[in-house]
């Protein structure tokens, strides 16, 4: 594979994934390029014992953490804002309000998680890694992605409900929670 081929298949997901660890919309073309720059580096040593993309969120949070690393040596406040709004251009004024609301929802509930149960909710539920994806790329063993997994969904459904009822909704709203495992479904 190449790093045209890379780039062309993986650009959005790491874009998403450098968002989500905290680096700021200004800061992400920057952010990917450094990403890019790894993998044009490492290429030729990428054994493929892991899925492109494990290997591509694994540099993302190295990226991520040493830009915030920086970014804390200089004092600056590292951004949260981590879901940028993607408005659908044909969508009518309504809709984009609508869209527009619930990522800023998201947007909040997910900046009050905490970081590791953030970035195995957002992997697998937003991302749709595996299990296994998820446990090869944060080592961690299979059986602890999914009950950490299972934490973190509970926390997150719990904003919702909160969020719901500060809104003064009903707080069943099937639409914001993470779909729930079926029988022979992943968990």
């Amino acid at each position: 594979m190449t790093l045209r081929e890379i780039y062309e298949r993986h650009a959005d997901f790491v874009w998403r994934c450098l968002r989500r660890h905290g680096v700021s919309d200004d800061d992400a073309p920057d952010a990917v390029q450094d990403v890019f720059l790894a993998v044009h580096r490492t290429l030729a040593g990428f054994e493929g014992r892991s899925s492109v993309r494990t290997w591509l969120f694994t540099i993302c949070r190295s990226v991520a953490r040493d830009r915030r690393n920086r970014a804390s040596r200089r004092h600056e406040v590292a951004s949260l804002d981590v879901v940028g709004p993607e408005v659908d251009a044909r969508a009518d004024a309504a809709a984009r309000l609508e869209h527009n609301s619930r990522l800023a929802l998201l947007d909040k509930i997910l900046a009050a998680m905490e970081p590791e149960q953030r970035e195995l909710l957002v992997l697998y539920e937003i991302e749709d890694m595996t299990g296994e994806e998820i446990a090869q790329a944060l080592s961690l063993p299979l059986g602890t992605v999914y009950s950490r997994l299972q934490v973190a969904r509970t926390a997150f459904q719990a904003e919702v409900a909160g969020a719901a009822r500060a809104a003064g909704g009903d707080d069943d709203d099937s639409d914001d929670k993470p779909r729930k495992a079926s029988a022979g479904a992943r968990p």
